[in-house]
């Protein structure tokens, strides 16, 4: 086997249920549950126009500024994965452009994620489409690998394996792991229902700021009225 320039196949990716469910929470509310602890960086930002990204990964690693591999995977995704690639966070050249993002329109896929760079931002941004990435250059990809497919990889510190699932909104990207989706999917829903309980109170004006100062004691703050 070659490391570093192989195919492997995908052993399981989380549902369409699952995902669908997903769907309506906001990343950051994921994100609490799932104790703060995990992000893919401050540089992966949406790149479309608007609409959410949800579905399960199918990852790609490559050589910076090449995107042979990431054709393979236009040619393996199933309707509704999220394409992951690492291309090493390198912005040299693009990853990505107009023609690519048609193929996965019509292929049904629920977006693409790109440590690297896009091109023809214009287009892209004018649809809905999901598509992250690090930044922008008119520069064109190489063509010659190496690379891999459905190997885990990594963006900022978040782990990535295939199938898991990818979430995506204006705050970011955020992966929850193929076996915790359940339990952070329902610790999700508590935590969306809690926030709107308080700022309906907020909107009312009976919002309970107390544990503000009560913080404060126990961490020994002087000066408190």
């Amino acid at each position: 086997m070659a490391v570093g320039f192989r195919i492997l196949p995908r052993a399981r990716k989380v549902a369409p249920e699952a995902v669908a469910r997903f769907r309506d929470l906001p990343v950051a509310n994921v994100s609490d549950v799932m104790a703060r602890m995990t992000a893919g960086g401050p540089r992966l930002r949406p790149m479309h126009a608007r609409g959410v990204l949800a579905g399960p990964a199918f990852t790609v690693k490559t050589r910076p500024g090449d995107n042979l591999m990431v054709h393979k995977a236009l040619a393996l995704a199933e309707p509704g994965d999220v394409i992951v690639v690492d291309a090493g966070g390198d912005l040299t050249n693009a990853i990505i452009g107009e023609l690519m993002l048609a193929q996965m329109i019509r292929r049904g896929f629920g977006g693409i994620v790109i440590n690297g760079a896009i091109r023809d931002s214009a287009a892209i941004r004018a649809q809905g489409f999901p598509v992250f990435a690090a930044g922008i250059t008119h520069r064109g990809p190489y063509k010659d690998g190496p690379g891999e497919i459905n190997v885990p990889i990594a963006l900022d510190g978040m782990v990535i394996d295939p199938g898991d699932l990818v979430l995506g909104d204006e705050d970011g990207l955020l992966c929850v792991p193929f076996a915790e989706v359940e339990a952070v999917h329902a610790a999700a829903t508590q935590k969306a229902a809690a926030e709107a309980r308080q700022m309906a109170n907020i909107e009312a004006g009976t919002h309970d700021a107390s544990w503000v100062d009560a913080t404060l004691r126990r961490l020994g703050c002087d000066g408190l009225a």
